[in-house]
């Protein structure tokens, strides 16, 4: 796997330049780029990077405390591999670095991918309290598991994916809650210009599809996809679906 700018990342040459805009996905708290099902790590036609943020996975760095700040770390990895713009797909924290990228710095992003997101990333109580203390962050990704899933999902998959949740530094998990809990862009999410896909479980309990669906109303030249039988982790639990809703997207992204 391909370094730069500290920061590791997959890559799928699924086209060739110039035909389609290159991607990049961004995984959540605590997560890493195999938090991104194959379907769309590998998506048919295009060129596919995956990022590990700094501190998460095999990136170097402690994680970052702030959302503003791991979009900085984004852009400067952009820069080292050569891409100007993108389209950003962001899951939950990383929802809430790709809606700053393209509040912030818009000639970057050519457009917008937010799973499981909000305007406002408000991370409850006692998962905060619970991964702020290394002897309680079993209770902390315990909790995060119980929340992410819909009941629908088979129990040895939510148990893979609390085992790779449970590989994260505690400090770089509780930096990332931290980092949510602190994202509020309710005032400037209307200022948004990029296409917008908003994709969101129908069982999510983390972000409920009423906050997706006020995003959508907030946001104008967005489109909006509740995906049934699916929670926080849409992707990992509906890949598929999840992949085919990201391709339709991209398919209307003008690119030259």
């Amino acid at each position: 796997m391909p370094v730069a700018a500290e920061i590791y990342y997959s890559f799928n040459a699924g086209s060739s330049e110039g035909q389609h805009p290159p991607v990049v996905l961004i995984h959540g708290a605590g997560g890493t780029h195999l938090f991104w099902p194959p379907e769309m790590r590998r998506l048919t036609g295009y060129r596919v990077y995956a990022l590990d943020l700094p501190g998460h996975g095999k990136s170097g760095g402690r994680g970052l405390q702030s959302i503003s700040a791991y979009c900085q770390a984004v852009r400067t990895w952009l820069e080292a591999v050569g891409l100007h713009s993108a389209v950003f797909v962001g899951h939950s924290m990383g929802s809430a670095i790709a809606l700053t990228l393209a509040l912030d710095h818009p000639e970057h992003v050519l457009g917008l991918g937010l799973i499981g997101a909000s305007a406002r990333l408000r991370v409850a109580a006692d998962l905060l309290e619970y991964a702020s203390n290394p002897a309680t962050q079993s209770k902390a990704v315990e909790l995060v598991v119980q929340r992410s899933f819909s009941p629908q999902t088979p129990a040895s998959f939510i148990q893979l994916a609390g085992k790779r949740l449970a590989e994260a530094r505690p400090s770089v998990l509780y930096g990332d809650f931290s980092a949510c809990n602190d994202f509020d862009e309710i005032a400037r999410v209307g200022q948004i210009r990029a296409p917008t896909l908003i994709l969101c479980g129908e069982d999510d309990q983390m972000t409920p599809p009423r906050f997706a669906r006020l995003l959508s109303e907030s946001i104008p030249n967005s489109m909006l996809k509740i995906i049934p039988s699916a929670g926080h982790m849409v992707m990992l639990e509906q890949p598929r679906a999840t992949a085919a809703a990201l391709a339709e997207f991209l398919a209307g992204i003008a690119y030259y």
